[in-house]
Order: C-alpha cells, then sequence, then structure tokens
C-alpha cells in the first residue's frame, strides 16, 4: 500500500485535498482524522504539519508526500522533487526598512531573521556572504523593529505585511515555491507511485486545457488545425456535407476566447467548448 503524506493544515492543505480528490482518491471529511485509508486504490493518506512532510519522506518513514518546494529544500533531507502540481506559488525575499539595503552584498556581518534558516544558510554560503541567521517561527518580519534583526528573508506574496512595517523588498528573488510532490532521494519507485503521478498530471492537464468542437470546410482545415493543433493532433471527422469536417482538439483555457474568435474569423462555425474533467495523457 502507497503512504502518503498530506499536508493537515494552511495554504496547502485545502488544495492538495482537492487535488487528490479530483484524480480520484478519497479524502477525509473530519479534519481531526490525521490518517485515512483508501482500500478501493491501495493508498493511505497521512495528514502531517508541511514543515514535517520532507522529513518524514526523506528518511522513508512515508513513500511520498505534497509539501512546498521552500520546505522541501530548508529540511535538507534525503528527498526530491517528483512533480510539480502547479498550486500554492510563493516567492522567497529579503526585505529590509525602507531605504536601508540597496543589495544583497550589503548583508554581510547582519543580522537576518527567517523562518528558513537552512535553506537561508545554503542561499547565502553560495554567494560567499557571511551573516548572522535568526530562526523564528513566524510574525518575522516584526523582528527588525524589534531589535531582533537588521533584515528578514520571507515568503512574499503581496508585499503589504512588508509596507505595513515600514520595509521593502530588495535583491534578485531567492527561490519560486509551489506544491510538489516528493519522494525520497536515490531509492525505487514505490509500487502504485507510477498510477499516483499519472493521476496528478491528468489533473494537472484537465485543468489547463479544454475541448473544443467546431464544423469547417475541408479547404480550410490546414489552417484551422494551425490554431488548434492539440497535444498531439486533432481529431477530424467527416460530416453529411463531404465539403465540410468536424474537428475536436484541446487548446489552453486560458486562450480559449482568442482561439474561438479566429477560429470564427476563419470560416469555422459551431463552435463549441467543454471543460475537461479527468484525462490521461
Amino acid at each position: 500500500m502507497l503512504r502518503v503524506a498530506v499536508p493537515n493544515k494552511g495554504s496547502l492543505s485545502e488544495a492538495a485535498s482537492a487535488m487528490l480528490a479530483e484524480a480520484g482518491y478519497r479524502q477525509r471529511r473530519d479534519t481531526r482524522e490525521l490518517v485515512m485509508v483508501d482500500p478501493d486504490n491501495d493508498i493511505e493518506f497521512f495528514f502531517l504539519r508541511p514543515r514535517d512532510i520532507a522529513v518524514y519522506v526523506g528518511s522513508g518513514t512515508l513513500d511520498v508526500g505534497i509539501t512546498g518546494r521552500d520546505l522541501l529544500l530548508d529540511a535538507q533531507v534525503e528527498a526530491e522533487e517528483l512533480l510539480p502540481l502547479g498550486f500554492a506559488a510563493s516567492t522567497f525575499r529579503f526585505a529590509g526598512p525602507v531605504g536601508e539595503f540597496g543589495s544583497v552584498h550589503e548583508l554581510a556581518g547582519k543580522r537576518l531573521a527567517t523562518s528558513y534558516d537552512g535553506l537561508l544558510r545554503d542561499y547565502l554560503d553560495g554567494l560567499g556572504i557571511s551573516a548572522k541567521v535568526v530562526r523564528l517561527d513566524g510574525a518575522v518580519e516584526s523582528s527588525v523593529r524589534l531589535g531582533v534583526a537588521d533584515a528578514i528573508a520571507d515568503v512574499v506574496e503581496t508585499g503589504n505585511t512588508l509596507k505595513a512595517a515600514g520595509m521593502e523588498i530588495f535583491g534578485e528573488p531567492i527561490l519560486k515555491s509551489e506544491a510538489l510532490l516528493i519522494g525520497r532521494r536515490g531509492t525505487e519507485a514505490p509500487v502504485g507511485l507510477d498510477v499516483l503521478i499519472r493521476r496528478l498530471q491528468g489533473v494537472l492537464v484537465a485543468r489547463q486545457y479544454v475541448l473544443v468542437d467546431y464544423d469547417v470546410r475541408k479547404d480550410l482545415v490546414d489552417a484551422a488545425a494551425a490554431l488548434t493543433p492539440g497535444l498531439e493532433s486533432p481529431t477530424v471527422s467527416p460530416l453529411r456535407d463531404s465539403d465540410w469536417v468536424a474537428v475536436r482538439s484541446m487548446v489552453p483555457k486560458k486562450d480559449t476566447n482568442r482561439i474561438m474568435d479566429e477560429l470564427y474569423d476563419l470560416g469555422a462555425r459551431a463552435i463549441l467548448v467543454s471543460s475537461i474533467h479527468a484525462c490521461r495523457i
């Protein structure tokens, strides 16, 4: 039975459980449940703190898990990225009092507060910068005002919290993070992992694409196919009117309306768009 770690709370939790449910796996109904078995799919889910998931997977206690790239790198364990999952995007950056710092190299000899001390130390070592790293579990942006640090390194989304604390971002991003499926490094893939990955990939594709169907004259098929090439090739079927064909293809969801307009201008008609609920690519 495949043993999978899932975030039990925080920004990763709801999105991870929703994705697994879309992939056809049973998920818990009560947030107090810590373990849940899905016998139909021969899989067992363990609901854990997001920060601990990389530790359990890296030690081999659990087979795979869902966590953030920032938490994986910060844990410094024998675990690796298997599949990016396309949600919980964030950026890890430096910030300091307005006008105080203009370059990351000005941090030499300074105190830096962060909740990701392992990740930050590796980054500073890579740049050859010697600074004191102060680990905090939260409210990192308050550390400068309280005299604990000179600058901070933290996950930034809108930057509004930093502005309210009288701080500004400086330097290049330390890391761009998102949710990942992770596994133990250097080990043979456990039974059932290939199915889990295919299902999650199917969810990703289903979220990013739609199906478009339309009718077009035979002499315009090549031009229409150039607008809707699909993942491999569009499906073209004959119609009762031998001068026309029906075309079906997958197109990026974000481009749907533009593609529909271009098809219509080309001469296509009866253009219909359908959602994709599941797929295997």
